[in-house]
């Protein structure tokens, strides 16, 4: 993932930005995502932000590169990508 390798050393600010302007996060919406990854035990802030990638891109693909998770989606799609990739 040439994508994740050339950004996930970015600022916390920079990365979440990157989000943004990539993918339509918001930061609200990013550190729910961050915080959802942390409380299953991806201590790690490296591994944790490979996660958001990954998961921001597993849905982008589907939805065209901006991803909306619409009212009370977000916990729902964040449970259904665990069961999916099965970290």
């Amino acid at each position: 993932m040439e994508f994740e390798k050339n950004n996930i050393h970015l600022t916390d600010y920079s990365f979440q930005k990157l989000c943004d302007l990539e993918f339509g996060i918001n930061r609200g919406v990013y550190n729910e995502i961050d915080k959802y990854f942390y409380h299953i035990g991806i201590i790690n802030i490296l591994e944790r932000r490979k996660q958001i990638l990954r998961f921001i891109q597993f849905y982008a693909t589907a939805e065209k590169k901006r991803v909306r998770f619409g009212n009370g989606g977000l916990r729902q799609r964040l449970i259904e990508y665990m069961d999916k990739v099965a970290i």
